[in-house]
């Protein structure tokens, strides 16, 4: 109500395509102190959710045709987003300690169509890896000789409660090869619909008119809402409480799998944060049919398939969420999925 009884005309009127100004001084700040991200250098604009800051960056660099490596699996949403605008999609095997530098560096040379490498290096989804700092170096070096962007997407990385920090691939970035996607939706309100792009300061033009095609600007009100709990609460200690919470339900979930699940060539990763794990079944169960006995005992998890660049390729893989359910949901879905994976491989 604070905002709008004191400033009712600029959280209801039309504002700058960029952000209102004070939520994007005050994420420049939070940028620098949190994430070690160099703003004399680059530029920061408010999207639409983290999902807008792949969609622009795709349309303001990649022609049809053009190719976007990113990690297999990777996350359903900007797959999507890469294929509306007609992207050829290269799928680089995903390793406990980040993508596999050999076939990066092997697809990046055989590939000159390649345009941008897609990326969630921090708590990934689907699979709950994060990219090891060495990984992350090559990367930067590879995008630098192969003259080709990064797209660095981080809603999760401050969602962590085990382990060390890695830092930010933008934090590394001196040549303006990375743009970096963070979000508001798992460390605020996802229903604000607020997120946010770091970039090189050379490709604002083109950003800011692709945001314009797009929506002209992102809702006025959840910016001033966000604007006004950074001022005025410590974000930084609601995410404390975020991170205790998923690292019980986290712990709990792997427990519960620990218990119930087949453990003969069934493997699953082990995450420091986030909200995602990743199951991996022996070759020849397409978890899509698993799905749907799955569904008819109640339970439910997505496909592996939902998260490759070949979508009609079936997978034995699948993705398990434990951010919302409470003690006895995890360890009754969990049991239940285990005794269908025992039926399976019996």
């Amino acid at each position: 109500m604070h905002i709008l009884t004191e400033q009712p005309t600029t959280a209801l009127q039309y504002s700058l395509s960029e952000g209102y100004p004070k939520l994007r001084e005050q994420l420049k700040e939070r940028m620098v102190k949190n994430f070690g991200i160099d703003m004399e250098n680059n530029e920061l604009i408010v999207v639409s959710g983290s999902q807008q800051s792949a969609d622009l960056a795709t349309k303001a660099l990649i022609n049809e045709g053009d190719g976007i490596i990113c990690e297999e699996p990777s996350f359903i949403g900007c797959l999507n987003t890469f294929r509306t605008y007609k992207a050829k999609l290269y799928g680089v095997k995903l390793n406990n300690d980040g993508m596999d530098l050999e076939q990066l560096e092997k697809t990046l040379k055989e590939n000159k169509n390649i345009k941008m490498i897609y990326t969630i290096p921090t708590f990934q989804n689907p699979s709950g890896v994060t990219t090891s700092l060495k990984v992350r170096k090559r990367m930067i070096e590879l995008a630098v000789k192969y003259n080709v962007i990064i797209l660095e997407d981080n809603p999760y990385g401050e969602l962590r409660y085990s382990g060390e920090d890695v830092p930010t691939i933008k934090s590394m970035d001196t040549t303006g090869h990375v743009i970096y996607a963070g979000s508001f939706s798992k460390v605020f309100s996802p229903g604000l619909r607020l997120a946010y792009m770091v970039f090189d300061k050379g490709i604002m033009e083109k950003i800011v008119v692709g945001k314009q095609a797009t929506d002209v600007h992102t809702n006025v009100f959840s910016q001033m809402i966000a604007s006004y709990y950074l001022e005025h609460y410590d974000l930084d200690a609601q995410i404390e409480k975020i991170r205790l919470l998923y690292k019980h339900r986290g712990e709990w979930m792997l427990e519960c799998m620990d218990k119930y699940f087949p453990t003969k060539n069934v493997s699953w990763t082990r995450p420091e944060g986030g909200i995602f794990l990743w199951v991996t079944l022996p070759e020849g169960i397409d978890t899509q049919k698993l799905l749907s006995e799955s569904i008819e005992k109640k339970v439910a998890f997505v496909p592996g398939v939902a998260f490759m660049t070949d979508i009609n390729k079936p997978t034995s893989c699948l993705r398990l969420n434990y951010s919302t359910m409470p003690d006895d949901k995890i360890e009754q879905g969990i049991k239940i999925l285990g005794e269908l994976l025992k039926s399976k491989l019996d």
